[in-house]
């Protein structure tokens, strides 16, 4: 094996070199603590810098631009529906809380590094790593090697001083920001998370009116009984589902069989003593309908508890329906007998409210008899069947008008200024991302394709960019010094802390949410977890999103904007 690693068969074949980082990388992604992980994009920069130190082994520049600019894209899709909608009336809060967040970081990372005297390449580096932005490390690279007056052994000294600043200062921004908002401003504030997220969401819910979100479980339950109640008989099942709705129940009668033959359904259909009826409804509705009382005797029937049920994927597009809230649709006759299970915003499960407005790109996932579901689609959106195949002509259209828009360049100074064809997939990728929210027929690409692009894409990407950069990591790790460690520290606390106080005395925005909108502005995944788990609540993630999808877009240009400062 050590002669095998000696001839160093990765010089002739660094394509191996990529694969085995990739996959030390996502190894060591996978530490954790608590609900704190290191994460698969730092562990395979981590690999590739020490796998780089090692072998010493060249990627040509091509195959990392190819990934990351894959990544951006979709990055842009995915937060595409949400970053315009942070920019309507009832999202500006969360949005000015994220500019002044990323705004902060930007110049608190400035400041740092003209005090230090770093250069282009270990001020992004800083701010990457201390803002939690990974993306900063390709565009910081790109805007490096487009500066006039460096020769190409400067450009690759600086870019490699981008990915040895992100890696040195990255871990510690990541558990300083989760540590910071899910324990640290709670206690000094003297907030118990919990109990203000419990107290939230009874608020956000009109009490006894949810029977879609029960506490701790959400299940639906279809039996089957004999009519046996004389006052029973004789009423169609469109009387009997209408007294239970406005008992403020949800139970329905999905099949009929009579005389040994199951019926086909009509609402219109009278009951009569002997039918057997099958029931469908939440839970609590049943219990509190007490069928045994009302209808009669359970029975075991394999047939006719065996209609066909359907699980669709709607993507909320129809104008008269947005804004309106889960309870408002809940009671419109087209979702009679038809549930909602799940709903998805930004490409992330959201958890939702009676009271949570519906918003164009969301993706509602309904439950229920197939002759009602699929009605109940088309009144919410646009049906989206279940499908693997990602629309190739969409993703490879994006990406290249995104990089067409951002090949030209204006110059301010002598400086050429531009988007970079990385920075114009971005925003191509948010255009796409909005139009697919917006039509969604258009442009399929399945959640396993976004996550091979926008995950895989950035994780190749970085295991490059530490493959080359591995080399000169002592020597560049010795000229940044460990005061790097400190001032990044620093520049991950002070813009949240500078977030976190305009939010809670000027905006007024309620504790938990405000701990869900500082983790977006900072883009720190790690850190919604952690707030979710000492919240015991999934309330806090109501202020994720809209600061995610912009934090996202803003950090990322800032990479470009923080080398024009220190050129």
């Amino acid at each position: 094996m050590i002669d095998f690693l000696n001839r160093n068969i990765f010089q002739p074949h660094p394509e191996l070199l990529v694969f085995i980082t990739v996959a030390i990388g996502f190894l060591f992604g996978k530490l954790r603590y608590k609900a704190i992980a290191l994460g698969a994009v730092t562990g395979c920069l981590v690999a590739g810098l020490l796998l780089g130190a090692q072998f010493k082994v060249e990627i040509d520049g091509t195959v990392k631009n190819l990934f990351f600019t894959m990544f951006l894209f979709a990055l842009g899709y995915k937060v595409g529906p949400q970053f315009f909608r942070g920019l309507k009336k009832d999202g500006l809060p969360q949005v000015l809380n994220a500019v002044v967040v990323c705004v902060t970081g930007l110049l608190v990372c400035w400041g740092f590094a003209a005090m230090l005297g770093y250069g282009p390449g270990l001020s992004a580096g800083l701010l990457g790593g201390a803002l939690t932005q990974s993306a900063v490390i390709g565009v910081a690279g790109d805007a490096i090697s487009n500066l006039p007056g460096l020769s190409s052994a400067q450009v690759k000294s600086e870019s490699n001083l981008v990915a040895i600043g992100y890696a040195v200062t990255y871990p510690l921004g990541t558990i300083l920001c989760a540590m910071l908002l899910a324990n640290v401003l709670p206690k000094l504030y003297r907030k118990d998370l919990a109990a203000e997220s419990a107290a939230l969401a009874k608020e956000l819910d009109t009490p006894g009116d949810n029977p879609d979100l029960a506490e701790g479980y959400y299940e639906v339950v279809l039996r089957a009984y004999t009519v046996q109640r004389p006052d029973l008989a004789g009423r169609t099942i469109e009387d009997f589902e209408k007294q239970q709705r406005e008992l403020g129940r949800r139970v329905y009668i999905t099949r009929v069989r009579r005389e040994g033959n199951i019926l086909d359904h009509d609402q219109r259909t009278a009951l009569r003593e002997g039918d057997v009826v099958a029931l469908s409804a939440l839970r609590g509705s049943l219990v509190e309908f007490d069928p045994r009382t009302h209808v009669g005797a359970e029975t075991d029937d394999v047939e006719l508890l065996g209609y066909e049920t359907e699980t669709l994927h709607v993507v909320a597009s129809e104008k008269h329906r947005l804004g309106r809230t889960i309870g408002e649709l809940r009671r419109e006759p087209f979702m009679v007998g038809v549930y909602v299970d799940k709903l998805y915003r930004s490409g992330s499960e959201f958890p939702y409210r009676l009271t949570t407005e519906l918003e164009r790109g969301d993706t509602l996932i309904l439950t229920g008899p197939k002759r009602l579901v699929d009605p109940a689609g088309k009144e919410l959106g646009k049906p989206v069947p279940t499908s693997f195949a990602t629309d190739m002509v969409w993703v490879g259209l994006g990406i290249f008008l995104g990089g067409c828009i951002g090949i030209p360049a204006l110059t301010a100074g002598g400086v050429p200024i531009s988007l970079s064809t990385s920075g114009g997939a971005l925003i191509m990728g948010l255009v796409f991302g909005w139009i697919r929210g917006k039509y969604p027929t258009y442009g399929n690409v399945p959640p396993g394709a976004q996550w091979f692009m926008d995950t895989l894409g950035l994780c190749l990407f970085v295991a490059v960019v530490g493959i080359n950069a591995g080399p000169s990591f002592t020597s560049g790790l010795s000229t940044a010094g460990w005061g790097l460690l400190l001032f990044g520290a620093i520049a991950t606390v002070l813009p949240l802390i500078v977030g976190f106080l305009f939010g809670h005395h000027v905006q007024k925005i309620r504790f938990p949410i405000l701990m869900g909108v500082l983790a977006g502005g900072q883009t720190t995944t790690a850190a919604i977890g952690a707030i979710n788990e000492t919240s015991r609540s999934q309330i806090p993630t109501l202020g994720y999103t809209i600061p995610y999808a912009i934090s996202n877009v803003l950090l990322t240009i800032w990479g470009a904007v923080i080398v024009l400062l220190h050129h």
